[in-house]
């Protein structure tokens, strides 16, 4: 086996009910969701757990809830001796991916996150700006009917997700005109996101500023493992690009079609998602797909994914993985 690398979902992949089981079966999970409860000073557990969904999909509450549901799974593989290379993360993925790697504290990162969500709600209007996924078109031709509504407003490419699958964010009216450019330019299917704000685009300009002062509070510390951030797709080399790094996120595009590729690149056969959801599994399977390459994955959100993932890395079904 080559290389592993461990991968950390961003907002939307929220559902009611993660990580509950992790927190009656692994002693150093349920730690873990106690943590969160006191640091934050409401429980979250019980918002994981129960819900209401309306309150889970809260920007605000969304963030640390999937970074503290990814962090409780990933210590349960960390008890079990389960290691890794490499780490990435999509989005708010990445600050998980950072924590995993030692480089922030967890108790900090869920109030940072925390105003993360807050500030990048704040940006923009609620009602004024979107997202949507933009399936079956090449990057140069999204760019295409981007360029084609740029008379209107803002509308910007968000998410390299993987071949054939391109999120753009912007002002709403702009990105209904830019969907229907890129409908007429081919694409197979487009798909509005229930989000309520335009992430990763200039719009959220101001969040990023206002981030940077509660970065300032924080501690960075060395990096014990290799992440490759969303802003170039390349690993992080020092402790400093830490900092600059999850500022420019706020308003720029997330290159993960390119970190997947540059992890391919250094190695990586292996790649498990940790958290809810199997989004980032399914990108990293169409991208190694395009290249021809067979690779391992595997994600883990539930009890029955985690007994498959260590029967995968104790050697007992590694055939059976889906290649």
């Amino acid at each position: 086996m080559g290389k592993v690398a461990f991968i950390f979902p961003g907002q939307g992949a929220q559902f009611v009910g993660m990580g509950k089981d992790f927190y009656e079966s692994f002693p150093v999970s349920k730690e873990i969701f106690d943590k969160a409860n006191e640091s934050l000073g409401f429980n979250l557990s019980d918002l994981c757990f129960g819900g209401p969904v309306e309150e889970l999909v809260k920007t605000e509450n969304t963030q640390p809830a999937i970074l503290a549901t990814s962090i409780a799974i990933y210590k349960a593989l960390e008890v079990e001796g389960i290691d890794f290379d490499y780490t990435a993360g999509l989005s708010l993925g990445e600050y998980t991916a950072l924590v995993s790697a030692n480089a922030l504290e967890f108790e900090e990162t869920l109030s940072l996150v925390q105003k993360r969500g807050k500030l990048m709600q704040e940006a923009v209007p609620l009602g004024k700006g979107g997202m949507a996924a933009i399936l079956g078109l090449e990057k140069e031709k999204v760019q295409e009917a981007i360029e084609k509504v740029s008379y209107a407003g803002i509308v910007e490419i968000a998410n390299y997700n993987s071949p054939g699958q391109i999120v753009i964010s912007g002002e709403v009216e702009v990105l209904k005109l830019a969907v229907e450019e890129a409908k007429k330019l081919g694409a197979k299917k487009v798909v509005f996101l229930p989000v309520s704000a335009p992430f990763h685009s200039s719009l959220l300009k101001s969040a990023g500023e206002k981030l940077k002062e509660e970065l300032k509070k924080v501690k960075i510390n060395n990096l014990e493992k290799i992440v490759i951030t969303n802003v170039d797709a390349k690993p992080i080399e020092d402790k400093k690009e830490v900092f600059s790094s999850l500022v420019r996120q706020v308003s720029n595009s997330v290159l993960w079609y390119d970190s997947v590729n540059t992890m391919l690149d250094n190695g990586v056969d292996t790649f498990v998602e940790i958290g809810p959801g199997k989004s980032l599994t399914n990108f990293v399977k169409r991208t190694a797909k395009a290249r021809g390459e067979e690779i391992n994955t595997l994600n883990i959100s539930n009890i029955e994914d985690f007994k498959k993932a260590l029967e995968f890395f104790n050697g007992k079904e590694k055939n059976k993985i889906e290649r």
